[in-house]
């Protein structure tokens, strides 16, 4: 990480680079004094101390990496371009969440929630005086209010499966809801021990696969959180979202991987837009009931592997000799990545107990991986939904005969051999 000893103010239009300070490396030594420490998983907020990531804050900066995770490569393109001042700190006046999430306290377990900062949507609140004060922290989750509207909801309303109730689901289908948006906040010490490997081996592969980019992975052992250059996730609550507090309130949730390909186009290929719509139908009827329902969306395009790798299997699958069938679904994702799955599920928990839940009572998943990880956590999992038959489109019928012979669960009988073997995905050209 560099920054600028004297930046200079945006060009904006003028073609002219701003002029160049001195370069200084987060490993001098006047950047090694950081000026708040954090004390991960203390007891309340301003014992833990802020999240300083902003890198115009020199030696006041108290993390690994930058804000807005892959974002902040267009932060440097614009600060570039002359068209945003490098020094700009955020006005954070009405900023404050629209509903209200915590303090819960499993937030002071430091093993509970190592991916996301628990006071992050909170920073306005807890951390006044030191912004009073001139530094410059910047919140990592952010807590609104909108309507949702999903044709498919509109579909379950004239099915009969939904009603109207003039206040979570109108006559037009729109859908109250409270959303949180959340950028990973990774605690290094946590990290490694939810996945039972050395900090400095941890440290060192993330340094190496990441062509080197943030040296104080190696370099600076005094820096305990990492800001990622990865997506982070959105929650979406139905509901009262501070109800989890109170006993007996029923809940429901779907944990939803990104499939932008399904759940933004309606590709047919693979489940997830039905499968999401069906977790929002489940939540609503849930809300509607006097419970609560959340859909946790996870920015892990193609199983964490990318969308490019995902359309490569797709390519392999649909060309290869015998046809796109469930016998091989995951040998082909296998040998153009490496491995079936990058998704790993071990992080995914934090964001519940960021949310104050400790049981499921409807969980819309048929993952084996995400039941494990959610109850290995700590929460409690009452009922497992699947995907009801009537919804799977018929390309997506590889992909469930794979997962269900893979032992995922289901309600259906694990198909046998020769029906793996049957190939019922289209044709590449069809």
């Amino acid at each position: 990480m560099i920054e600028n000893k004297q930046p200079s103010s945006p060009n904006s239009g003028s073609g002219k680079e701003p002029t160049k300070g001195h370069i200084k490396l987060t490993t001098h030594p006047s950047q090694r004094d950081a000026a708040s420490r954090i004390s991960w998983g203390a007891a309340s907020a301003n014992e833990r101390g802020p999240i300083v990531g902003s890198v115009n804050d020199g030696a006041a900066r108290n993390v690994i990496g930058a804000h807005s995770g892959a974002y902040s490569v267009y932060r440097a393109l614009a600060v570039a371009a002359g068209t945003l001042d490098p020094v700009h700190i955020a006005d954070l006046t009405d900023t404050s969440p629209a509903a209200c999430i915590g303090p819960y306290p499993r937030w002071g377990d430091p093993g509970k929630i190592v991916s996301l900062d628990p006071y992050g949507h909170m920073v306005s609140e807890v951390f006044a005086e030191q912004l009073a004060a001139g530094l410059n922290i910047t919140p990592t989750i952010a807590v609104t209010k909108a309507r949702i509207n999903l044709p498919e909801i509109k579909d379950a309303m004239r099915a009969g499966r939904l009603k109207a109730d003039g206040e979570l689901l109108s006559e037009t289908g729109d859908v109250r809801v409270t959303k949180a948006a959340i950028e990973p906040v990774w605690y290094l010490p946590g990290i490694a021990e939810r996945f039972a490997v050395s900090e400095t081996d941890l440290r060192r592969t993330l340094f190496e696969h990441s062509g080197g980019m943030y040296t104080e992975l190696i370099t600076r052992n005094d820096l305990k959180v990492f800001l990622p250059p990865i997506g982070g996730l959105t929650v979406y609550c139905i509901g009262d979202v501070s109800a989890v507090r109170e006993p007996g309130k029923e809940i429901a949730c779907r944990v939803h991987d990104e499939c932008n390909g399904s759940d933004v186009f309606g590709s047919d290929i693979c489940t997830c837009r039905p499968y999401l719509a069906h977790g929002i139908e489940v939540c609503i009827e849930t809300a509607q009931r006097g419970g609560i329902g959340f859909i946790v969306y996870n920015r892990k395009e193609g199983r964490a592997l990318g969308e490019v790798t995902k359309f490569l299997v797709y390519n392999a699958r649909k060309r290869q000799q015998g046809g796109d069938r469930a016998e091989t679904y995951f040998e082909r994702t296998e040998c153009v990545a490496g491995v079936q799955d990058m998704r790993f599920q071990e992080l995914m928990p934090d964001v519940l107990t960021w949310l104050g839940i400790e049981r499921i009572d409807r969980f819309v998943s048929m993952s084996d991986m995400k039941y494990d990880a959610i109850t290995g956590q700590g929460i409690e999992i009452g009922e497992r939904i699947t995907i009801p038959d009537g919804l799977i489109p018929d390309d997506a019928s590889v992909e469930m005969d794979a997962k269900k012979a893979a032992g995922y669960f289901s309600n259906e009988p694990q198909p046998d051999a020769t029906q793996l073997k049957i190939a019922k995905g289209r044709d590449l050209h069809d």
